[in-house]
């Protein structure tokens, strides 16, 4: 069971911890809606915000997105495994 969420009202006039738990969920332009895992934790941040947002429980699971590693760490990744290629043919080779 997920949670969907949308943000009815505007935030810009709402205090910093308000501001800053809306866009901890994840919807901060007018309008935007997203679907959470329904936890406490969201529940709770749901609560602050209940004036700003309006939400409904729904059946639909949210996708997790998978996470990349940052690009410098993947391009490390790919020239460890090409030396390891390499060397692994120089050694057949002997």
């Amino acid at each position: 069971m997920g949670i969907k969420i949308k943000l009815v009202k505007s935030p810009s006039s709402a205090s910093a911890k308000q501001v800053a738990t809306v866009k901890g969920l994840g919807v901060w332009k007018f309008g935007s809606e997203r679907l959470l895992k329904d936890t406490p934790a969201i529940r709770g941040m749901l609560d602050r915000v209940r004036h700003l947002i309006s939400f409904e429980i729904v059946k639909d699971e949210p996708t997790t997105r998978v996470r990349r590693k940052p690009y410098k760490i993947r391009a490390r990744d790919a020239a460890r495994a090409k030396q390891a290629a390499a060397d692994k043919t120089a050694k057949t080779a002997k």
